[in-house]
């Protein structure tokens, strides 16, 4: 059996849009279609309910998830224990994105320290384009930023979801849904570093938002900035309205400074994805294994409406 067609099947299953999934698997949706297809053709069961509205697993593909997930897990841990007798040690080059360091980088770091004493890491901080390129260019050995790479000599694997959500001081924006998009575009808006992902799918959803409202789209503006911090400290001023991971500001909104404003359509969220070449040392391979289990622990241990694991 194609393992790789069960991971596909576990992350369908957690996504729930075949779309959504090609993009974590840095695939085409047809692609993902074909190996759910093969998979239902090898289990000789429909693992997707076709004639539904919405996207809906059958009840077989429910029973069986656990099981795909377990052999898809025993075979991580396979790869891992294939690799545990040879010492680990020499430099790694680790790329990451922001929204990495602001959640599980620490807890990640503090493992690869406890388990490979004799391996020292150089760290870079930088915007997925930016980490893309170094990777191709081999200046990075690792790297961990939003979607994947496409290229046939880089493997990449979707970590985790972080989901995005319009954020704004407590009292800075009325509530009440009616006429809320048209309140929420007189105010700036703040989103990651200008060329990003999330930041060019904002640009999008404020067009249309727009458009529907009859605003001229030359009166919305948009803030962009590489830094968490900076977008998280300029939202407590009462600056704008950010759309960003509810994870970085979980506390704010908890203690009630913050609200998540109910505006649609919700910016898309973040998945996060794991990089390297598919002939990456054995030092590699240890460290993206360390990065997978690191966040994985890191998700089970924070509410799921704030990031959710993909491993």
């Amino acid at each position: 059996m194609n393992t790789r067609f069960l991971e596909t099947f576990v992350t369908l299953a957690q996504l729930r849009s075949f779309r959504a999934t090609a993009r974590a698997l840095h695939a085409t949706p047809a692609a993902i279609s074909l190996r759910i297809k093969a998979l239902e053709e090898e289990l000789q069961t429909e693992l997707v309910d076709r004639d539904a509205k919405d996207f809906r697993l059958t009840a077989q593909a429910e029973y069986l998830l656990s099981h795909a997930k377990a052999v898809v897990d025993a075979t991580r841990r396979l790869q891992a224990a294939a690799r545990k007798d040879s010492a680990i040690w020499g430099r790694l080059r680790l790329g990451v994105i922001e929204s990495v360091v602001h959640s599980w980088l620490a807890q990640y770091i503090r493992e690869m320290n406890a388990n490979y004493p004799e391996l020292e890491i150089d760290l870079a901080v930088d915007v997925s384009n930016v980490l893309e390129r170094r990777l191709r260019a081999r200046e990075l050995d690792l790297v961990i930023q939003v979607e994947g790479v496409d290229s046939s000599d880089i493997v990449s694997e979707a970590l985790a979801v972080y989901p995005l959500h319009w954020i704004a001081r407590k009292g800075l924006v009325d509530g009440r849904k009616e006429g809320l998009n048209q309140r929420l575009l007189a105010l700036p808006i703040l989103t990651f570093g200008r060329g990003t992902a999330p930041q060019r799918a904002l640009e999008e959803i404020v067009s249309k938002m727009a458009n529907l409202a009859a605003i001229p789209i030359e009166q919305t503006r948009i803030t962009c900035s590489p830094s968490v911090a900076a977008i998280v400290q300029l939202v407590k001023d009462g600056y704008g309205v950010a759309a960003i991971p509810s994870l970085f500001v979980s506390s704010y909104l908890e203690s009630g400074e913050f609200v998540q404003l109910p505006v649609q359509p919700e910016p898309p969220s973040i998945i996060v994805s794991m990089c390297l070449h598919t002939n990456a040392e054995m030092v590699v391979h240890a460290a993206a294994n360390a990065a997978r289990l690191a966040c994985a622990s890191y998700c089970a241990q924070v509410d799921g409406r704030y990031i959710k694991s993909l491993g």
